[in-house]
């Protein structure tokens, strides 16, 4: 049973694979990091590393309902954007980090955000504004998480009962825990949280080096920006993941937050709200 939510408008997610899912608001179907590869395909990542992914996607293309828009995280590694997802970025809108949205000129539908800018999308009669949030990942790279909320104090997600604040939706990106992410928390109600975790760690020149959440960052990360309901994800289907399932749910309930956990089954529509 998932964890019970103030918010207004309906909300369920579609987990597809890594940190790809559908996220269903009132009729509209918003997109993260689309990868749609078959278990068992292999990258070459510049020639450092050979990314290998495990399982196969649970929807193909040919399953998904239709598309509004695409929140991509960053567009240049393989376990966020893959060859099949690209295709999904054609004539859609599409929002992403200053450099991603460089590399995918010339679609003129696509927009690189900045850390705590806001941008404004209306789709489908409705009115969202999203705002980026910072990340840590790679060195030199640029990641972009987004807070998806409704404007004016009257906005259809609502406001939470006890803090007044608008309800929003937070989807983290990859990235490590940064203090700085608590200050979402001076402008929103976070109901939902969909964190990308896994524990990836990079070998450097300088000596390893963790690029995305593990369980205990993810769980300080919850109680900094006081959300609700926090959705793992990114923690499946690849080899480099270090912390998977059954290590995070025990890391979850050593940090007491387990409660607050929405497990999400690949390819199955989970109501939220």
């Amino acid at each position: 049973m998932s964890p019970k939510i103030h918010f207004d408008s309906p909300l369920s997610i579609t987990h597809i694979s890594t940190a790809s899912a559908i996220l269903h608001i009132d009729g509209i179907n918003l997109l993260t990091d689309p990868v749609f590869s078959p278990g068992g395909t292999e990258w070459d990542f510049h020639g450092i590393v050979t990314l290998r992914k495990l399982d196969s996607s649970a929807l193909s293309l040919s399953d998904l309902p239709p598309i509004d828009a695409v929140l991509l995280s960053h567009e240049d590694h393989p376990d966020n954007l893959d060859e099949l997802g690209r295709t999904l970025l054609n004539g859609r809108h599409v929002l992403t980090t200053p450099d991603g949205a460089k590399n995918l000129a010339p679609r003129p539908g696509v927009r690189g955000l900045q850390p705590w800018e806001t941008v404004t999308l209306s789709l489908g009669g409705r009115t969202f504004e999203v705002t980026g949030t910072p990340c840590a990942h790679l060195p030199g790279g640029e990641v972009t998480g987004f807070i998806i909320s409704t404007p004016g104090p009257n906005g259809a997600f609502g406001q939470h009962p006890s803090t007044g604040k608008p309800n929003a939706i937070y989807v983290s990106g990859d990235t490590v825990h940064l203090p700085e992410l608590a200050q979402m928390r001076d402008r929103f109600h976070i109901a939902v949280a969909l964190l990308n975790l896994g524990k990836a760690v990079a070998g450097l020149p300088d000596g390893p080096l963790q690029i995305t959440l593990d369980g205990a960052q993810a769980a300080r990360l919850l109680r900094d920006i006081g959300a609700d309901v926090l959705v793992p994800m990114h923690f499946e289907s690849w080899e480099h993941f270090e912390e998977k399932g059954e290590e995070l749910a025990r890391v979850f309930e050593r940090e007491g937050v387990m409660e607050k956990v929405c497990w999400l089954k690949p390819g199955v529509e989970t109501k939220l709200a």
